[in-house]
């Protein structure tokens, strides 16, 4: 049986709503279900900026910041059918693995 995407939300926001096609700016960690860290823009110094669209970012995440407002934190699960499913990504995610995010949302814009 497939999991669902849980989502919690830490803080909620005040701002614009995230929605699907928005310019994103947030900052977030990313970790395995072992608690391994894979990914951090804190890390990298920088917030990551991006698209809502299933070109740029996984579906768990097109799914999981829906509705999400800026100043919001929301920690969510995405099971590994939302996320790189059968996919290996570099040295730090294994295929099938569900993921872990912690993400505050920063900025969105959208065409209106």
């Amino acid at each position: 049986m497939q999991q669902d995407l849980k989502i919690e939300d830490l803080v909620i926001g005040t701002g614009k709503a995230a929605e699907r096609g928005a310019l994103i700016t947030a900052h977030y960690k990313g970790w395995l279900e072992d608690g391994t860290e894979f990914d951090s823009s804190f890390k990298k110094g920088a917030a990551f900026q991006t698209v809502l669209s299933n070109k740029r970012v996984i579906q768990g995440w097109i799914l999981g910041l829906k509705d999400m407002k800026v100043g919001g934190k929301r920690k969510l699960w995405v099971p590994a059918h939302l996320a790189y499913g059968e996919r290996e990504i570099g040295n730090m995610i294994p295929a099938n693995a569900n993921l872990i995010f912690e993400i505050e949302l920063i900025e969105v814009l959208t065409r209106d």
